[in-house]
């Protein structure tokens, strides 16, 4: 596991950067079984399982390489409307992870938006972060809402960027451990959507992107899994993260029984 020293310089590094060579397209990505129909079924089969939190609908956000948005799903049935039956504002956190993920993830580590958690905190060493890539609301608003969620939704082909700093978003890697993009998932608790992320990036398009192909990460797994080490100083009140990367619990929090190796330190 990296320090955070090192984390922090590669994050800084990653700030300062004027460009990549080579970036994945949304094109790209379909064409290695990233479609909407795969996103949507796995999407589906992931929330119709224990995943802890609500047992909420879920919004899926899959960004390209550059930060575009290539597709946006949800978990409901043709019956169910998105403007009643799912948290409409989730659609736009949805594709905020997946920018935040894509964005602070490099080649050589992989920072889920679990991660972020701590050091954008007050006296975090990342602390403004969140506020340093706005959404853009003259985009991300757009469209007739009977779109959202499907195969033609408003937001796709536009880049809205956005950070978000809870659970919820992961980068993706091929089997050559290049990262290609990024999904967001929201809709429940913080920390359910990062076990529903993490259990549909196993899957999709056949776990071609699952976390055996990240490079680094924070985790004790060397990998990017949320680290629930948050404890309180009695002397202080204040709380901290023994890793400096850590994330809070939720309530119906997802164990080890059902987060899938996706949450270092979980309780039940």
């Amino acid at each position: 596991m990296l320090n955070v020293k090192q984390i922090c310089a590669a994050v800084t590094g990653l700030l300062l950067s004027s460009g990549t060579v080579w970036s994945a397209t949304c094109a790209d990505l379909e064409k290695q079984g990233l479609t909407y129909e795969n996103m949507k079924s796995t999407l589906s089969s992931v929330v119709s399982l224990d995943n802890g939190g609500l047992g909420f609908p879920m919004w899926l956000t899959l960004v390209d390489g550059s930060g575009i948005i290539c597709n946006v799903t949800n978990s409901l049935s043709a019956s169910q409307d998105v403007t009643a039956d799912i948290w409409l504002g989730s659609r736009n956190i949805s594709a905020q992870k997946a920018n935040a993920a894509n964005a602070f993830s490099t080649g050589d580590l992989a920072l889920s938006t679990a991660n972020l958690y701590t050091a954008t905190q007050p006296s975090g060493s990342l602390y403004g972060l969140q506020a340093s890539n706005p959404i853009d609301p003259t985009l991300s608003y757009g469209g007739s809402a009977v779109r959202f969620g499907a195969k033609n939704d408003p937001l796709k082909g536009k880049r809205i960027g956005g950070i978000n700093v809870f659970g919820g978003g992961l980068a993706l890697y091929n089997s050559a451990k290049q990262k290609v993009g990024a999904i967001g998932v929201s809709g429940d608790t913080s920390c359910t959507d990062h076990v529903v992320a993490w259990k549909v990036r196993e899957l999709l398009a056949g776990g071609a992107f699952a976390v055996k192909n990240v490079p680094a990460g924070v985790s004790p797994g060397n990998n990017d899994a949320m680290i629930q080490d948050i404890v309180k100083d009695n002397g202080v009140g204040n709380q901290a993260s023994l890793s400096g990367f850590g994330h809070p619990t939720c309530l119906h929090n997802p164990g080890p029984g059902v987060n899938a190796g996706s949450i270092y330190g979980a309780v039940q």
